[in-house]
């Protein structure tokens, strides 16, 4: 079944999955913020998108808070790191069809519109 890692409160999250009508579409909607993302989760994605680093949004506000940009991340930090807080997951991301699309850009929602 595809799924979707996602937060309810993110408005651009809502807004990608109205345009890719993601309910009538059968997607398994998990909120990250309600229902947080497994470590075994976490390390399927790892596989289907080849890092840990891919899955990381350095546009958290506690990336900055905590210091993180003046760190030099290993793969075991960035996996720790998105299993401490969820804000670190980019979002959305959308598994369907063996692939993994990660994060809002342009470019990824209009692939993932072509792929499902």
């Amino acid at each position: 079944m595809p799924k979707i890692y996602h937060l309810s409160t993110c408005t651009t999250c809502q807004r990608i999955l109205t345009e890719i009508d993601a309910p009538a579409r059968g997607f398994d909607l998990q909120d990250i913020k309600t229902e947080n993302i497994t470590a075994a989760q976490l390390d399927e994605l790892k596989e289907k998108a080849g890092s840990y680093e891919a899955l990381f949004s350095r546009r958290a506000l506690k990336y900055k808070e905590w210091g993180l940009k003046d760190k030099a991340l290993t793969e075991n930090d960035y996996r720790d790191l998105i299993l401490k807080e969820y804000t670190f997951l980019k979002r959305p991301v959308v598994v369907a069809g063996g692939k993994v699309f990660i994060g809002s850009d342009k470019k990824t929602v209009e692939e993932l519109k072509t792929k499902i």
